[in-house]
């Protein structure tokens, strides 16, 4: 059974200074880790720090530097990043704020995006999610991430390979192929609420319950969250395909551009399934409906069928000494016997006017 979303967080306190370094969202990992990738096309150095410092050799090389925060609730990793990076404070801020929606902004040297983290639990049969931050600069990124555990396996293990894209191409390219991933993985998660549509159609269609009722409640808030969370994407995606940044060369704004498409499929999808959703409640309760038409018609024949019986019932059962039956030796089974034909003769004429 799905838990129910919380579509809207805590803030912080109001009035708080713009650029102060405040984690704002839930605590989603026990530590930080950060995780240093350096590539070019010849050579690939990953290793996991403890340490922003030894991230220093690495902004000084002419190579691409990819480095992963997992877990924000440790202030002083964010910020002693920003200030080797030159990252403004307000990213930031944005960046320990886990409940922006997607966004990207431009600070000229540097490109900042937000975008949702999206997968499914198989055995909880929901979606999760969580806030994956990036920051673009000239030979560099920067990813932060609420929790270990990404969708970024495959990118990895491309990273491998000293001939593919990645390797060749600059940082523009990690980051593309970092959203393609992203978007990629929507559909896993769409693919497995629309497993569950399916199975609340037919347990509809067989017996439904109000568990079903609970489940298609829930669905519809995931699909309220999903739209909040990819509407906004798509105009990001868009905004990058313009070529307004410097920081994307052409290169990579080629490949964005069938990002962008698949964008526009997830957000069809979603679409689509909220108006599965909406009839999937019109047809529980249509169903609820006509399971109560049905017993509503047992118990109306069965009240048609006792009316002429009652009535013939109440006729002797009064209490006058000169009715003529009362002494007739067969007055008792002739009754029983007409009190059948009527009953038999009514179930006749239900069944020719079908409505049995």
């Amino acid at each position: 059974m799905l838990r129910p979303r919380r579509l809207f967080r805590r803030q912080k306190t109001p009035g708080t200074a713009p650029g102060t370094l405040i984690h704002s969202g839930e605590r989603k990992a026990e530590s930080v880790r950060m995780t240093i990738i350096d590539y070019d096309e010849h050579d690939l150095t990953e290793r996991t720090v403890e340490d922003v410092e030894q991230c220093v050799p690495y902004h000084q090389t002419d190579t691409v530097t990819w480095i992963n925060v997992d877990g924000l609730h440790n202030v002083a990793i964010p910020e002693a990043l920003g200030k080797q990076y030159g990252i403004h404070p307000l990213v930031l801020e944005d960046v320990l704020s886990t409940n922006q929606r997607p966004k990207i902004e431009d600070y000229e040297d540097s490109l900042y995006l937000v975008v949702r983290m999206i997968t499914y639990n198989d055995t909880q049969e929901q979606i999760e999610d969580e806030q994956f931050s990036l920051i673009l600069g000239s030979n560099f990124v920067l990813t932060f991430q609420e929790k270990p555990g990404d969708v970024f396996g495959a990118v990895r293990k491309r990273l491998q390979n000293p001939k593919g894209r990645l390797r060749t191409y600059g940082p523009d390219y990690l980051a593309y192929a970092l959203l393609d991933a992203l978007v990629d993985h929507y559909f896993f998660a769409l693919d497995g609420i629309g497993e569950q549509i399916v199975t609340i159609e037919q347990n509809l269609m067989d017996n439904p319950d109000a568990d079903d009722l609970e489940t298609i409640h829930n669905h519809k808030r995931e699909m309220i969250f999903l739209r909040r969370a990819i509407w906004p994407l798509r105009e990001v995606i868009a905004q990058i395909t313009r070529g307004e940044s410097p920081l994307f060369r052409e290169t990579s704004q080629v490949f964005l551009r069938d990002v962008y498409d698949h964008t526009i499929q997830v957000v069809d999808t979603v679409e689509s399934y909220r108006d599965m959703l909406s009839g999937l409640l019109d047809l529980y309760l249509s169903t609820l409906s006509n399971r109560m038409n049905e017993i509503m018609k047992v118990l109306t024949i069965i009240a048609t069928i006792f009316i002429p019986l009652t009535f013939l019932a109440g006729i002797y059962g009064m209490n006058f000494a000169y009715m003529p039956e009362l002494q007739w030796r067969w007055g008792y089974p002739a009754v029983l016997g007409i009190m059948l034909l009527v009953a038999g003769g009514l179930l006749v004429f239900f069944r020719k006017k079908r409505w049995l």
